[in-house]
């Protein structure tokens, strides 16, 4: 099922939520108790797709394809994280699509990908162009996809680096919020403009303007 008019408030088991570009559609969907967000992008011109996070229900996302009106082509992991991936080797071995993922995540994967990313990389279907951040922190290889609209703003897929309201989760063993909020900081608020529009990898979404006057707050409470 899809919506008519696009709603970021999407929820596990029900409708995905669809946004036309003038050249790409974004289609957003919840999977699983843990509230992950699946992203489907659809090159308007030639019909590649590209999924963003395969976390989990697989056979919901096999229909989340198919609305697109093509095979899927490409796959990117935005980070290593196990609610991530549920359904990495589902969909893969369904479509065989080129597969993504950060250098750095690469190996904790359920399977290697066939394109370790870095920090300025680009990745292409169709007349699609994705810019890769590299965002270390919540994770070692942790990427965003930032796509900048000819006819409008970039919009942004953050995985679980930055939600309305803060960073990513950095209290656990290995993970490092001085790092996270650094480089959030430098190469996404540093980079971008108010008007960027970013998705998340769970939640709701936002813009760079709504969240940019709290990160001295983000910084000071350490979060």
């Amino acid at each position: 099922m899809t919506t008519t008019t696009y709603d970021p408030d999407v929820t596990p088991g029900g409708p995905w939520s669809t946004r036309e570009l003038s050249a790409l559609t974004i289609r957003k969907m919840s999977v699983s108790e843990m509230h992950n967000n699946v992203y489907l992008l659809t090159c308007r011109a030639t019909g590649e797709q590209l999924l963003v996070d395969a976390a989990d229900e697989a056979p919901r996302i096999r229909e989340l394809v198919a609305a697109g009106g093509a095979r899927l082509g490409h796959l990117v992991t935005t980070h290593q994280h196990w609610d991530h991936v549920r359904a990495l080797e589902d969909i893969t071995r369904e479509y065989s699509p080129e597969t993504y993922a950060g250098e750095d995540d690469a190996p904790a994967l359920p399977q290697l990908p066939d394109h370790r990313l870095r920090h300025g990389d680009r990745i292409t279907f169709g007349d699609v162009v994705l810019d890769v951040v590299h965002l270390r922190g919540h994770t070692p290889g942790s990427v965003a996809l930032a796509y900048d609209d000819p006819d409008g703003h970039v919009h942004l897929f953050t995985g679980d680096s930055l939600f309305p309201g803060g960073v990513g989760n950095t209290k656990n063993p290995g993970q490092s919020f001085d790092s996270l909020i650094a480089d959030v900081t430098q190469r996404v608020f540093d980079v971008y403009d108010d008007d960027t529009w970013f998705y998340p990898g769970h939640g709701s979404d936002s813009t760079l303007g709504a969240e940019r006057p709290h990160l001295q707050e983000w910084r000071e409470r350490g979060w």
